[in-house]
């Protein structure tokens, strides 16, 4: 026998111990790798373990299009204030699927009726729902295709084959209008799981909100997603909650000073590549972010740039911004320097536009091409309801249905209905 390594056998597993260090290590054989079973589980920070309810889903899982989301952070340049968000579209995904299982349950539970084949299909529009994201979310959201993000979603749900049945419930086309609801609405498993987990990554608190409680509510009536009585003032708090995150970790203002710049940084590139100087052989960078820039803004026709936005994501935009610190333009270098080292510029915001003397006043950039590359100006928006969405109701009781403004003592409709409307002044 070996002096230093002992190993026992078995038809399942191999035992190895080393007699050096007395840690026994567990081997799973060749074949039962091959043949690994896909009901796993994940460990998620937030909710603890969530299971994959299935093995298409698994498969759905490991696709290219959901892999990629690994690779995109879901607040984008926000981990620039709260260094702990870091969180990735891939693991909002995740944790919205999970609260959609969930809250499918609680509806079985209460007599919904909901076929596998619906489930299946709540579950795969919310697992796929974030496919169509460019790099850094929103911030880039019109930069690469003229059309949303959620039309490329369902061009991507499309060519990973999923039932139509699950596209029609991602675009509001299915019969039931609920399952749709569940996945995008004032009140869905989207947002629930956002609002957790941003404010868990960033440890913004107010952001808290009860999610547990919020699912337990979902009821159905008439195809209709409403919430029982008794979830009043989980939801006030949720829609209170919401507004806060906006003004705290959305639009605070180092993230719209940061989101401002990272677009200026794009939008010098894509100027000088219009005028044959960006250099891309001096300079390299990805072939896929470089397509854009050469080509602009396309939309769904192009297959080529569905190809290219397949295999895009947050390191290609960094990247580019690391070599074009020492690019040959002064105005790339500085903007993608002041990137990259977090020197971001100042942003004044207040409630009225600017005017044009106010600009004078506090811009320190003279010349059309300066102000055009440093300096930005626009206006951000803050509403804690549309109306002119899917609204949320209460059910009571007795059977009937009450819009939250109608049934909540604390948010009537003049403050349900107010959009807070700032405007901001940026320069670099």
């Amino acid at each position: 026998m070996d002096s230093e390594k002992n190993f026992f056998f078995s038809e399942s597993i191999f035992l190895k111990q080393s007699f050096i260090s007395g840690i026994y290590f567990f081997c799973v054989p060749l074949q039962s790798m091959i043949t690994s079973n896909k009901r796993k589980i994940i460990n998620d920070p937030v909710y603890g373990f969530i299971n994959i309810p299935s093995e298409d889903i698994f498969d759905l899982i490991q696709t290219p299009v959901m892999q990629r989301l690994r690779r995109i952070r879901q607040l984008g340049l926000s981990n620039m204030v709260y260094p702990g968000a870091e969180h990735t579209r891939f693991a909002h995904s995740l944790g919205a699927m999970h609260l959609m299982y969930q809250a499918l349950d609680v509806l079985k539970q209460k007599g919904i009726d909901i076929s596998r084949e619906e489930e299946s299909a709540a579950l795969v529009a919310i697992l796929l729902h974030d496919t169509g994201h460019a790099p850094f979310s929103h911030c880039l959201e019109h930069f690469f295709f003229s059309c949303s993000h959620e039309e490329l979603t369902k061009h991507f749900m499309s060519e990973c084959g999923v039932a139509q049945t699950a596209i029609d419930v991602f675009s509001g086309c299915y019969g039931r209008a609920f399952l749709h609801q569940l996945v995008s609405s004032q009140v869905d498993t989207d947002r629930l799981d956002y609002l957790t987990r941003d404010s868990f990554f960033t440890g913004v608190s107010e952001g808290v909100i009860g999610t547990d409680r919020i699912l337990k509510m979902f009821n159905v009536k008439d195809d209709e997603l409403v919430i029982d009585q008794k979830g009043i003032y989980s939801i006030e708090k949720f829609i209170i909650s919401r507004r806060l995150m906006y003004w705290q970790v959305y639009m605070h203002k180092t993230v719209v000073a940061a989101d401002n710049l990272l677009s200026k940084v794009l939008l010098r590139a894509k100027d000088l590549q219009q005028e044959g100087r960006l250099d891309y052989e001096s300079y390299p960078l990805s072939s896929h972010l470089y397509y854009f820039l050469d080509k602009g803004q396309r939309d769904l026709s192009d297959r080529e740039a569905l190809e290219h936005f397949r295999l895009l994501d947050d390191s290609d935009i960094w990247s580019a911004v690391k070599v074009w610190s020492g690019h040959g333009d002064g105005i790339l270098r500085r903007l993608s320097s002041s990137l990259m080292n977090r020197t971001l510029g100042h942003v004044t915001i207040q409630d009225n536009p600017f005017t044009d003397e106010q600009i004078e006043s506090v811009c320190s950039y003279g010349d059309e091409v300066s102000r055009k590359y440093f300096t930005a100006t626009d206006e951000l928006h803050n509403k804690a309801y549309n109306f002119n969405d899917t609204r949320i109701n209460i059910l009571f009781k007795n059977g009937e249905i009450k819009e939250i403004c109608d049934a909540s003592d604390q948010l009537d409709s003049s403050f349900l209905s107010k959009e807070i409307k700032k405007y901001f002044f940026y320069q670099i």
